[in-house]
């Protein structure tokens, strides 16, 4: 069955005119490059996953907000440890010299207060930094949708091209019969059927991996407004 489809597809491939042939191979091209996407997020996003559970771990169950960003620890550029990082650079910035070295030497945040103002200065900077660690978890998705928009839709203008060029050489003939007619109808469906078995799987594959990103981005929305939280308690005039 296999077999017989795939000679199937060859042969109509094979049958097909300049302009079938090329949409074949676009649409090939294309489908390589939405699996070697599709590859390399799975790859990402799950060690995104894992980055994102220590982290979220280690910061949430240490003295104080800040005992993380002291240890300088390596960075892993996970997208949660430059949310946290960047907030606490931030935060860092905004207290008294006094208190800097206070905490250099692991005295905590004993007398550290910040204003109103300044708390909300450091919530629009871990928003702005969420924002753009959330665009950065997202990239490549949009290579996937292009792909599975577009295969099906070359497909259908390869067959239409292709029908067209069959009802013009039977025009041209002056004759339609069965056996001048199939092998052209034949040809010009391959492109579809290229384009659907492209688009077909790759719809399963981002639907799969946009679930991923959108649990991703919760859990970092979620880890961001409880880092916000944790500054508010602990450096609150």
């Amino acid at each position: 069955m296999v077999e017989f489809f795939a000679d199937s597809l060859v042969n109509g491939f094979m049958q097909s005119s300049m302009m079938g042939k090329g949409i074949v191979l676009v649409q090939l091209a294309a489908s390589v490059v939405m699996v070697a996407v599709i590859i390399g997020k799975v790859k990402e996003l799950a060690k995104v996953g894992r980055l994102t559970r220590r982290v979220s771990r280690d910061v949430m169950t240490g003295r104080d907000v800040m005992e993380y960003y002291l240890a300088r620890h390596p960075s892993a550029h996970s997208p949660i440890e430059n949310i946290y990082h960047e907030t606490c650079e931030r935060l860092f910035k905004l207290l008294a010299p006094d208190t800097r070295s206070s905490f250099s030497r692991g005295a905590g945040a004993q007398g550290a207060a910040l204003t109103r103002n300044e708390i909300e200065l450091v919530k629009s900077h871990c928003d702005h930094i969420l924002d753009e660690e959330e665009l950065r978890i997202e990239h490549g998705m949009g290579v996937i949708a292009t792909v599975v928009a577009l295969a099906p839709m070359l497909g259908l203008l390869g067959t239409v091209w292709g029908v067209l060029d069959a009802f013009a050489d039977m025009g041209a003939a002056g004759s339609a019969t069965i056996a001048t007619m199939a092998p052209a109808i034949s040809s010009a469906l391959v492109t579809t059927v290229v384009g659907l078995l492209i688009a077909i799987p790759g719809v399963c594959a981002y639907n799969r991996l946009n679930a991923t990103v959108r649990g991703l981005i919760a859990d970092m929305e979620g880890f961001a407004d409880d880092l916000v939280g944790r500054v508010a308690l602990e450096f609150q005039a």
